[in-house]
């Protein structure tokens, strides 16, 4: 609380950080006004070696003639860790039974549906396969499919994804002539 009784309130818009009484803040967009809910994801970076490159597993759904690439990764249920959530939600969505390997870190974003905004938080890990098939894929995609790490960069829809999967690169192991990790489809 201020000393003038406004309140300070940390907000990001389209990328730009302002730290402002909450009245500066109600005048500086009308983005900003109705409820806001938090909301949080938990998900992975799934990733194997195969002919001596490393790929990176995506999920991809056809909006009219465009496709709208991303990572895997869902709403934690009840009592569950985000770890659960990731392992689950990337079965899901997937076909593929994962291990995790490394925590990759946590993206923000806001966005807005039905009067609500919402602020999430997206918590991604470093998962490798362990059993199953993008075949058996859940309804939320139209297509689940293996990518050359740049090339999986280069496909996602969202920047903030591909900068998950940049950061990620930095934690996969570099392929050095061993057999090909194609523990699955």
């Amino acid at each position: 609380m201020l000393a003038n009784g406004g309140e300070r309130y940390k907000v990001s818009l389209s990328g730009f950080n302002m730290d402002r009484k909450s009245t500066e803040v109600e005048k500086a967009s009308s983005r900003l006004r109705g409820p806001v809910q938090r909301a949080v994801s938990a998900g992975g970076v799934v990733h194997r070696v195969r002919d001596g490159q490393v790929e990176v597993l995506l999920c991809g759904r056809q909006e009219g003639e465009n496709w709208i690439w991303c990572l895997p990764k869902g709403t934690p249920e009840s009592g569950e860790s985000l770890k659960e959530a990731a392992l689950r939600e990337v079965a899901e969505e997937t076909g593929l039974e994962v291990q995790i390997v490394a925590k990759i870190g946590s993206i923000h974003y806001w966005f807005a549906r039905e009067g609500v905004r919402y602020s999430k938080w997206v918590h991604h890990f470093l998962m490798v396969p362990i059993g199953g098939s993008p075949d058996r894929h859940d309804y939320e995609f139209d297509r689940v499919e293996w990518f050359p790490t740049e090339e999986a960069v280069k496909s996602l829809t969202y920047p903030n994804e591909a900068a998950v999967v940049r950061r990620a690169k930095n934690l996969m192991p570099q392929p050095q002539g061993e057999e090909d990790q194609d523990v699955v489809g």
